[in-house]
């Protein structure tokens, strides 16, 4: 009978003993997250939505998550990807019905420094706004905002991680977008080999020493000093100046896309676009608002001598107009290059806290 009582009990007993421990509920953790900007100048972050752990996270989660597109193929995160700087290497993103895009994605960084509007035509004021845009725009992910948080609230991974970053597991577009901004905020490229040199940390060779004076000097119309006149449009610590400006793509006949007119409604604002930032331009080719320079050595062709005068052409590109443009040498278009390539900052390109948390 002892040995009947034993059998009996022990299959209980190995159930008992396999039972996993019970798992704690999430709860509401404020804990603050620190913002490393290395000696960048300190952004102008939005006082409704202070960054903490918990709500970085989750706008990472978010970031990543294909749920959010209408098929769930796709993510944020397909369409800028780390290894090429949070950008699209393709000219134009495809979207989940196959569709390009009608822009070049632009890349994913140091966006606590943009406060002039997002996307080439700065449709969208606040960095919280950019990041739903997509999620509902059909040629994107081609989801609704109500079919997203329908999919999230079906997941507890979710509704936990919401509680967590605001208190309670209601998810709403607002929370999300909330989330998305402090994840985005916190990615920040600031150790490229420039920022190096500017600690005297490393040297630049002849080349790319060469190719820094010309990116910081201006053009001398008396052919006595070399200058590119890059620094006026890219310079400071984040290589842009935040704002539109026409950089001479075409003329007015030539004109396809109006860029900021569109948002201004203003003529004043015509075939005008979003000055992107040089960081990591080695790695997110192809350039300009419609990829239509596929290296930097167009890029630089551009410039130099391809400039094209319109209405509301910038007074800056004055001298890249003109005939003959800037007049650089073949050897001072490679410096240049050379120059902006010590502005990749591979930690960036590798830093596992801006990585796929799945």
């Amino acid at each position: 009978m002892k040995n009947i009582y034993l059998i009996l009990i022990a299959p209980m007993l190995a159930i008992i003993s396999c039972k996993p421990d019970p798992v704690e509920p999430a709860v509401y953790d404020p804990t603050p997250y620190t913002l490393d900007i290395g000696d960048f100048p300190d952004p102008v972050l939005p006082m409704d939505n202070p960054l903490t752990v918990s709500g970085v996270e989750l706008g990472r989660m978010l970031f990543y998550e294909k749920d959010l597109s209408r098929d769930r193929s796709q993510s944020c995160a397909d369409c800028h990807i780390q290894g090429d700087a949070f950008s699209d290497i393709r000219r134009f993103s495809v979207g989940v019905e196959g569709l390009d895009g009608k822009r070049q994605a632009m890349p994913v960084m140091n966006v606590a420094w943009h406060y002039n509007g997002m996307f080439w035509d700065g449709r969208a004021p606040r960095v919280r706004d950019q990041a739903l845009k997509p999620i509902q725009d059909p040629l994107e992910m081609n989801e609704t905002l109500p079919g997203a948080i329908a999919k999230l609230e079906a997941n507890q991974r979710y509704r936990d991680q919401f509680i967590r970053a605001f208190g309670d597991d209601e998810i709403t577009s607002e929370r999300m977008g909330l989330a998305m901004e402090q994840f985005m905020f916190t990615m920040v490229s600031k150790d490229s080999k420039y920022d190096k040199w500017l600690k005297g940390e490393v040297t630049l060779t002849p080349e790319e020493e060469n190719g820094r004076k010309l990116f910081f000097a201006e053009f001398d119309p008396n052919g006595v000093g070399r200058g590119a006149e890059c620094f006026h449009c890219h310079a400071g610590h984040n290589f842009t100046n935040d704002e539109f400006m026409n950089n001479g793509l075409d003329t007015d006949a030539e004109f396809t896309d109006t860029g900021r007119e569109m948002v201004t409604m203003s003529a004043f604002d015509r075939a005008k676009f979003k000055v992107p930032s040089l960081r990591n331009i080695a790695k997110t080719p192809p350039y300009m608002h419609d990829g239509r320079f596929a290296t930097l050595e167009e890029v630089l062709d551009h410039y130099n001598t391809g400039a094209k005068n319109s209405s509301t052409v910038e007074f800056l590109m004055q001298y890249n107009i003109q005939p003959g443009g800037l007049g650089l040498t073949a050897q001072e278009k490679s410096d240049i290059i050379a120059f902006m390539h010590t502005l990749t900052d591979d930690t960036f390109l590798t830093n596992p806290a801006y990585s796929d948390p799945n």
